[in-house]
């Protein structure tokens, strides 16, 4: 809180992800990319294929305006929207990892230098230079993601780094190994994909199914080794965890899954249609690669909340070691820049950075009909709901004052004017209750409303701040409450 806040429109999560998966499904291929170039070369200059390296031409001239222009600016694009978002964690990563940086940004120049040196050098040097050129291009793209590697898995877990500090345990933290072999991987199977881009431009014939089918290959063997060392990847995630998984990361995790089995499928399929592939096959092999590079990412992204580095800082940039402070202090003493509406400025530093009020993860239509005490009981039991969401470690006032801006904004009107009557029940059940309660959770609660009556239910919703800490108090209209008692009750029988 001690930075000014960056207020967009856009949902930072989505600005964040636009960016960063199409930079990462670029930076894969820049290293994987690399080996496959040098490696297909050596082996066309053993064999003296002429065709092999005519291709090899054009590949490395793709591979080059991809990966240079296209990864260089999504790299700075990257740095430039996560400085706006989130400027305490990129303060945190900057300091505790400088030499990091440092050593990773010697070895981006080394390979920038090198891609276009092999790139004018194909038939100005001689076949040993080029081919080392292209072994040290390679050599220092991979040693780019050994340290960036490095880290991305510290912000997911920093295993020791937490009580330590020292830097060595931040960085081999405890999903360094399988982090960096199952991004290896990836590299090698973006390899043949994007290989397969430029092959299936090839005229048909017999060298295009060669080339065809050694790409697939490529894709296969870097598709195996990524689902190999994913399931030890994930395995290590689960057991350091502090959090709860939501269905949400376990959604893209699965979404990432089928579309492994489909990007397998889809590679067969090239290898098959080999002599006469078609773009369209590519373009969906390419599209697939990007959605499931996008699903697991939004799984890693995702599995570490309410945190933006585990165990140090939190989504909203309030820093565990002071949560203290603010709990005493309260949020506004440590925003150092305000405008002058406290409950704006509160809103943003400590909901804005994950929730807008109508598009990304909108808060209107989860108080719509609603009512300021309502909002304010949310606000101070945030983590408690069936989300990872940060505790709020703001006064009972500034409480007060958030739920006040979000009120002013919302559609004010009950529910049962918002809502038809034979939808009220799930309607005010869904704004009320479900935020903990949703049924299929940990947290249902609809058995226990098997063969309640409409009284004892009443009572329930007279007394409900006395049945668990945090509980929000029933403060809905009497068609809501009669709506939601009846609603109970068919729960209660659907829970039998």
């Amino acid at each position: 809180m001690i930075y000014p806040f960056w207020d967009v429109t856009t949902g930072y999560g989505i600005l964040m992800a636009t960016i960063a998966i199409i930079h990462v499904f670029i930076s894969h291929f820049a290293i994987g990319g690399g080996l496959y170039l040098v490696v297909t070369e050596q082996m066309a200059r053993r064999h003296n294929d002429e065709p092999l390296l005519a291709f090899l031409q054009k590949l490395t001239k793709f591979f080059v305006l991809v990966t240079i222009v296209a990864g260089v600016l999504t790299g700075v694009g990257i740095w430039f929207i996560i400085g706006l978002l989130n400027p305490l964690a990129t303060e945190a990563l900057i300091h505790n990892y400088v030499w990091g940086w440092a050593t990773e940004w010697t070895f981006f120049i080394g390979e920038i230098a090198a891609a276009l040196i092999y790139y004018y050098g194909w038939n100005k040097m001689a076949a040993q230079a080029h081919l080392i050129i292209g072994w040290i291009y390679f050599i220092f793209a991979w040693l780019s993601l050994v340290i960036i590697n490095g880290i991305l898995t510290f912000m997911l877990t920093p295993g020791k780094w937490l009580t330590t500090g020292n830097f060595w345990d931040g960085f081999f933290n405890p999903t360094y190994w399988p982090g960096v072999i199952m991004r290896t991987g990836v590299c090698i199977m973006l390899a043949g994909l994007y290989a397969l881009l430029v092959a299936s431009r090839q005229a048909t014939g017999d060298f295009k199914a060669r080339i065809v089918r050694y790409s697939v290959t490529w894709g296969l063997f870097g598709l195996a080794l990524t689902t190999v060392t994913q399931r030890w990847y994930l395995s290590t995630i689960l057991t350091t965890l502090t959090t709860k998984v939501l269905p949400g990361p376990i959604l893209a995790l699965r979404s990432a899954a089928w579309l492994a089995i489909v990007i397998g499928g889809l590679l067969i399929l090239a290898w098959v249609l080999a002599r006469r592939l078609s773009i369209i096959i590519v373009g969906l092999l390419m599209v697939s690669g990007l959605v499931w590079f996008g699903s697991f990412e939004s799984f890693r992204e995702s599995v570490r909340k309410p945190y933006v580095i585990t165990g140090y800082i939190y989504g909203n940039g309030v820093e565990v070691a002071k949560t203290e402070k603010y709990k005493k202090e309260g949020y506004l003493a440590q925003i150092t820049y305000r405008t002058g509406d406290d409950g704006a400025d509160l809103f943003r530093h400590a909901c804005r950075s994950c929730h807008t009020l109508e598009g990304y993860r909108p808060l209107k239509p989860a108080f719509n009909g609603t009512d300021s005490k309502f909002i304010a009981s949310i606000i101070r039991g945030a983590h408690l709901l069936n989300a990872n969401m940060p505790p709020f470690f703001g006064t009972p006032a500034e409480a007060d004052q958030i739920a006040a801006y979000i009120y002013q904004r919302i559609d004010q009107r009950p529910l049962d004017q918002i809502y038809p009557a034979a939808d009220l029940g799930r309607q005010t059940f869904a704004l009320r209750c479900a935020k903990c309660h949703k049924p299929g959770t940990a947290s249902d609660k609809s058995k226990s409303f098997a063969g309640q009556s409409t009284s004892d239910l009443s009572t329930m919703l007279d007394n409900l701040p006395e049945l668990a800490e945090g509980m929000p108090a029933y403060t809905g209209t009497a068609a809501e409450r009669n709506a939601l008692v009846q609603y109970l009750q068919l729960l209660g029988k659907a829970a039998k």
